[in-house]
């Protein structure tokens, strides 16, 4: 009944994803009824940030939790879309108009 170490970590690994996954879709939905719930605009610009960056956290946790490489490339472009998407959306906010 011997069980390698790394036979162990793997184990733990994916338990520590496992619930990381729980938690984070706890944040997404908080952040979701602030979106639908929010008082101002800045308010819900925020909640819609924090919902893309618990969306690129389920989706490199998931990549950890299936040993799939893949997830971490759709992490990174999810980011970046949502990096852009935040930017323009704070410049229209600001200035009223997205081209000049």
């Amino acid at each position: 009944m011997g069980v390698s170490p790394r036979g162990d970590a793997e184990v733990t690994a994916s338990g520590v994803a496992s619930a990381a996954l729980v938690a984070a879709a706890a944040a997404c939905l908080m952040a979701a009824y602030r979106l639908l719930d929010g008082p101002s605009l800045p308010d819900r610009m925020v909640a819609l940030d924090t919902i893309t960056t618990t969306i690129v956290a389920v989706s490199a946790l998931y990549s950890i939790a299936t040993e799939r490489e893949f997830y971490l490339l759709v992490s990174l472009v999810l980011g970046l879309i949502g990096f852009v998407s935040t930017v323009s959306v704070a410049k229209f906010v600001e200035e009223g108009d997205l081209i000049e």
